[in-house]
């Protein structure tokens, strides 16, 4: 059967503010004339005009965070602990190196967020409404994705602030019934900072705060941020492919993540 794949995934990109200023990815290029000098290490006696064009490799240095470009978060990142809900006392929490490879590559169902405001927290029974919608049962593992404001504003200067988040209580509602892998075009599965902090200067409660991210705590959880071109997919019928790369006990791994469609 004819299969169509959608680029579900940004580029890492030292233009775009797609993190705080401390926290951007850095890409230094090195093009065929400027790496000739580590080829020569290997050759000694190596002149350019021996070579084709007097040309060698082009190569990048980059300085990344794990969190850079689209990546799926690993229970590590949200608490040291997780699964107490399930686990009396609960138990360490998984790094990225230790996520089942097969939570990685399921159907994928996917809630329109759009409409909702800029930091916005997302309720359960905004998910329940959005499935009834969509026609759509959730079944264990399937890969949620959220579709919000914020995938028309990346590359703007507004992206880190625009899109909803989802709270604990939406969260916690996906994952008790066996979701284990959810993703967002936003920067933040929760609610974007500057939003949760006016609402915690109005009432001193931390526990808004990542309340999101934190309900991996009960429930061991993953999820995929800075996502892209999730307007383009259905709400149902696509297979998630996001596997990370394997960082040993990462709180995260970069992903190439794509959609999969039969046609």
């Amino acid at each position: 059967m004819p299969q169509r794949i959608i680029d579900l995934s940004i580029s890492i990109d030292t233009d775009v503010p797609s993190d705080p200023p401390m926290a951007r990815p850095k890409v230094t290029y090195l093009d065929h004339r400027q790496t000739f000098g580590r080829l020569q290490t290997f050759f000694p006696g190596l002149t350019p005009d021996r070579l084709p064009d007097g040309a060698t490799w082009a190569i990048e240095k980059v300085e990344l965070t794990t969190h850079n470009g689209t990546h799926l978060d690993a229970p590590w990142h949200y608490h040291p602990t997780m699964n107490h809900a399930l686990v009396a006392g609960g138990e360490r929490a998984a790094t990225i190196d230790e996520i089942p490879l097969d939570w990685c590559f399921k159907p994928g169902v996917k809630l329109d967020f759009r409409h909702l405001p800029d930091g916005h927290v997302a309720t359960a029974a905004e998910v329940e409404a959005e499935l009834a919608r969509i026609g759509h049962v959730l079944k264990p593992l399937d890969i949620v994705l959220v579709n919000t404001a914020a995938g028309d504003r990346y590359g703007t200067s507004d992206y880190l602030d625009a899109g909803c988040g989802m709270g604990r209580e939406a969260t916690l509602w996906l994952t008790s019934r066996g979701v284990r892998v959810v993703g967002t075009d936003a920067w933040s599965w929760d609610a974007p900072f500057g939003a949760t902090a006016k609402r915690f200067a109005e009432t001193d409660d931390a526990s808004l705060i990542w309340e999101g991210h934190k309900a991996g705590r009960e429930i061991g959880y993953c999820h995929l941020e800075k996502l892209h071109n999730l307007e383009l997919l259905p709400a149902t019928g696509f297979t998630v492919a996001c596997f990370p790369v394997k960082i040993r006990a990462a709180s995260a791994g970069w992903t190439r993540a794509v959609a999969i469609l039969d046609d």
